[in-house]
C-alpha cells in the first residue's frame, strides 16, 4: 500500500499534462474575487528535487519537463498554456536551472490568493513527512492532513464558499483505486454538484484504465471534458505508461479551445514514436 513514491516520477510526461491543465483551471477560477478552495486528495510531497536518487533512478523528468525547459525568450510563439505552466515551474527555479519540480500543492500555493484555501491530504507516511517539510510553514491558507484522500472528501465538501477545484490523482498501483475514484466522484457530486473535479489517470494495459473515462462520464452530469496524451506504444511486456489522461467535470468554457490548440504541440514535443497521439472529447451543458 505504501510502496509508491512520486519522487521517482516527478516531472514526467504525466505530470506535464496534469499540471498544464491544473494551471489552466486555477488561472480561470481565480479570476472571480470570491474565495476558492483547492482540494488535493493525494497531495504527495509537494515538490521534488530532480537531482535526488529517486528522481535520477529513472530520470523520467528528462522526457517530460526536460523536453520543455527553455529560457522564456526561446518559448515565444509556444502555446500559451505551455508558457503559463512553465512559468509555475520557473517559480521554484529562479536561477534558470531545472533543479526542483513543483507538485500540485506547490503550484496551487503559488497561484492562489490570500482569500483562497488549500486542503491537502496524503496517507503515505514518508510522503506526508515531506509535504509537511515543504508546505507546513504556518501559511494560514494551508491545511495538511495525513488521511485517506478518498474518505477525506466527505469532510470538506461542500466548502463554505461553494467554490472548489478538487484534484484526484492516486497512484493506481492498487487496481481498486479505479473503482474508488469513480465512487468518490459519484459521492462528491451528490454533496457538491457544482464543483470542478479534475481526475488524472495513467494509460496502461489494465482494463480498469480503459473503462475509467466511461465510468466517470456516467456520473459526471452534462458538462465534462476528457483528454489524453499518448507519448509511445505500450512498453514491451505490457508494463508501464504509454501516456496519461484527465477527466474534468464542470470545466471552464475556455478549456476545450485552449487544449485543442496545445495538445498537438505536446504530441510533437513529447512524443517518442509513431504511436504518439492525443484525444479530446467534451460535453457541454
Amino acid at each position: 500500500m505504501f510502496s509508491y513514491r512520486h519522487a521517482f516520477h516527478a516531472g514526467n510526461h504525466g505530470d506535464v499534462l496534469k499540471h498544464l491543465v491544473l494551471v489552466q483551471l486555477l488561472e480561470y477560477m481565480t479570476h472571480k474575487p470570491s474565495a476558492l478552495w483547492f482540494v488535493d486528495s493525494h497531495a504527495g510531497g509537494g515538490r521534488y528535487r530532480l537531482d535526488s536518487k529517486q528522481a535520477l533512478k529513472r530520470a523520467e523528468f528528462r522526457d517530460g519537463i526536460g523536453r520543455l525547459w527553455q529560457p522564456p525568450a526561446l518559448t515565444v510563439g509556444w502555446p500559451e498554456p505551455v508558457r503559463a505552466y512553465l512559468a509555475q515551474v520557473r517559480s521554484v527555479n529562479p536561477d534558470g536551472k531545472l533543479a526542483l519540480y513543483p507538485g500540485s500543492p506547490q503550484i496551487a500555493l503559488q497561484m492562489l490568493r490570500a482569500q483562497d484555501r488549500l486542503r491537502l491530504f496524503e496517507l503515505h507516511p514518508t510522503e506526508f513527512s515531506v509535504l509537511q517539510q515543504e508546505l507546513g510553514h504556518g501559511d494560514r491558507r494551508v491545511l495538511l492532513r495525513r488521511e485517506d484522500g478518498f474518505a477525506a472528501l466527505r469532510a470538506v465538501l461542500p466548502p463554505p464558499t461553494r467554490r472548489a477545484l478538487v484534484l484526484i490523482d492516486p497512484s493506481y498501483e492498487d487496481k481498486d483505486d479505479y473503482l474508488r475514484v469513480r465512487r468518490a466522484v459519484q459521492e462528491a457530486r451528490k454533496r457538491f454538484a457544482s464543483g470542478v473535479y479534475a481526475i488524472w489517470y495513467p494509460l496502461v494495459r489494465h482494463q480498469e484504465s480503459h473503462r475509467l473515462a466511461d465510468n466517470l462520464a456516467r456520473v459526471a452530469g452534462d458538462s465534462w471534458l476528457r483528454l489524453s496524451l499518448t507519448v509511445q506504444a505500450q512498453p514491451a511486456g505490457g508494463l508501464g505508461m504509454r501516456g496519461s489522461a484527465m477527466f474534468v467535470i464542470n470545466p471552464p468554457f475556455t478549456l476545450e479551445a485552449a487544449l485543442r490548440a496545445t495538445l498537438p504541440w505536446l504530441v510533437e514535443r513529447l512524443g517518442r514514436d509513431e504511436r504518439a497521439a492525443f484525444e479530446l472529447q467534451a460535453r457541454q451543458a
